[in-house]
């Protein structure tokens, strides 16, 4: 049985050694000339280009960003009005059964219904603070998400004649090296200010 297995093995191993010798004796035209295409491509292909924009010089000069900041704010304090608003009418009421119970002008009755018209108050106060905490980063969210869009939407109109490969957005603490010779910053935010006027 072993010498069985060894001369199968040996066998095996002198085919395999043909098979070697026949696949890297024979020049395959196809094979060199594939190679030979692929080294032309290469070279003939430019390197990438990559080319950055400070984004906080963006936040600071688009006006969409500017736009947005301002509608934001304006809904933050529309946010922070009827806020106010309700925590004066509930402080108010509480205020007003307080005076009724210490001038003894409650029942028992009274003051039950006076403790759950204030609790129900409370749920209500914060349910709105809640409601209104979450419309607002929705509508953060959706307006940052359409600056972002205009953003690239720009990025991919401004590269059809630039042909760069990369257009990074540099923030600071990311890169700890830039090249100013490749900063479009000032053709990307004059651009995006002219296509944001025209509509």
């Amino acid at each position: 049985m072993k010498n069985g297995l060894l001369i199968l093995n040996v066998v095996l191993l002198a085919l395999v050694g043909v098979l070697f010798y026949l696949h890297f004796s024979s020049k395959n035209p196809s094979a060199a000339k594939t190679a030979n295409n692929q080294t032309t491509a290469a070279a003939n292909t430019p390197g990438f280009k990559i080319a950055y924009f400070e984004m906080d010089s963006v936040e600071n000069s688009f006006q969409m960003v500017k736009d947005v900041k301002a509608e934001l704010t304006k809904k933050e304090e529309a946010i922070g009005s009827e806020l106010e608003r309700l925590e004066k009418n509930y402080r108010s009421k509480v205020a007003q059964y307080q005076a009724q119970a210490q001038g003894n002008n409650m029942t028992q009755v009274q003051s039950e219904m006076a403790q759950r018209d204030v609790m129900q108050m409370q749920q209500s106060m914060q349910s709105r603070r809640q409601s209104l905490e979450q419309e607002y980063q929705d509508l953060q969210m959706r307006k940052l998400k359409d600056v972002k869009a205009k953003i690239e939407d720009y990025l991919k109109q401004y590269n059809n004649d630039k042909n760069y490969t990369y257009i990074f957005a540099y923030e600071p603490g990311i890169f700890y090296y830039k090249d100013t010779t490749y900063n479009i910053t000032g053709d990307i935010i004059k651009g995006l200010n002219q296509l944001y006027t025209k509509k």
